[in-house]
């Protein structure tokens, strides 16, 4: 499937509904927890293990703390700024993405449903307080003097290479390093059960996101699926949902994904590049 199909499509159908996964914010230095060929290369903090224990949310903070400052400093990559684009150009509508990491409206995206949640908001499990995570950073910095130099000078590569850092935040740090971080305390209730207001692995997305999510593909005129295995349900179900409906399904990424069956249109290839020659093609054909 070449480039210029997938234009012709999207000019034929109109603006068409995109899912986007981790796969996208690569190129902006946040690495997915899947290699290309879909095999999982870290395992990430489960929201049951989280709220099991003050131990496990200790060190979730310590590591997210550190992994914070350049997951923080992620700027849209081509990929994100194309798919705004694309939009501006009317091919590309609404934008489901299962990304923290906000890069899409950094880029100037316009009706995003954040899937999973933002990591830029923290929430209370015990009071359903909230705390914006810059504050909450700040915080941390001020309850923790030299533990980032402490921290980073505890692993031979300093948890600054890219394949350290996820997709949540996270990066990886030995279990002896964090055991002196003073985890933060919910700012009205003084408990220690704050938690990014972003789904964990093993937690569940919202029913209402849900199904304003399903509504928005059974409208859709075609489905855009952007650097994404699938291999989660929470985005490949809305695959299934379009494809049970005979609406279109483009998935852009590398290496096979679950919903290889129901895709109509399947390019096996780099984001950014890739984008930017659909950008193109459409523009070309718009004009």
């Amino acid at each position: 499937m070449s480039v210029r199909e997938v234009a012709a499509l999207l000019r034929e159908t109109g603006p068409a509904l995109v899912l986007t996964g981790a796969g996208l914010s690569t190129e902006s230095g946040i690495p997915d927890y899947r290699g290309p060929d879909g095999n999982r290369r870290v395992t990430p903090m489960s929201h049951q293990e989280f709220t099991a224990t003050s131990e496990a949310r200790q060190r979730y903070w310590a590591r997210s703390f550190i992994g914070w400052q350049r997951f923080s400093a992620a700027e849209p990559n081509d990929g994100h700024l194309a798919v705004t684009d694309l939009q501006r150009a009317g091919a590309l509508g609404a934008v489901i993405t299962q990304n923290v990491d906000g890069l899409h409206q950094d880029a100037g995206t316009r009706e995003v449903i954040e899937l999973h949640g933002s990591l830029a908001e923290v929430v209370c499990l015990t009071c359903e307080g909230r705390v914006d995570r810059g504050l909450l950073q700040a915080l941390m910095d001020d309850a923790n003097p030299g533990f980032a130099s402490r921290a980073l000078g505890s692993v031979v590569d300093g948890s600054r290479v890219s394949s350290q850092i996820r997709p949540d935040g996270d990066i990886v740090l030995a279990d002896e390093a964090v055991t002196t971080f003073v985890t933060p305390r919910c700012l009205a209730c003084d408990a220690d059960t704050l938690k990014p207001d972003v789904v964990f692995f093993g937690g569940a997305v919202p029913k209402p996101r849900v199904e304003q999510c399903y509504a928005l593909t059974e409208a859709a005129s075609a489905l855009v699926v952007l650097g994404s295995s699938l291999k989660v349900m929470s985005g490949y179900r809305f695959v299934r949902r379009a494809a049970a409906r005979g609406i279109p399904v483009v998935v852009i990424t590398r290496g096979p994904t679950r919903g290889d069956a129901e895709t109509t249109h399947r390019i096996d290839a780099p984001l950014g590049v890739t984008l930017a020659a659909l950008t193109r093609a459409v523009g070309a054909q718009v004009a």
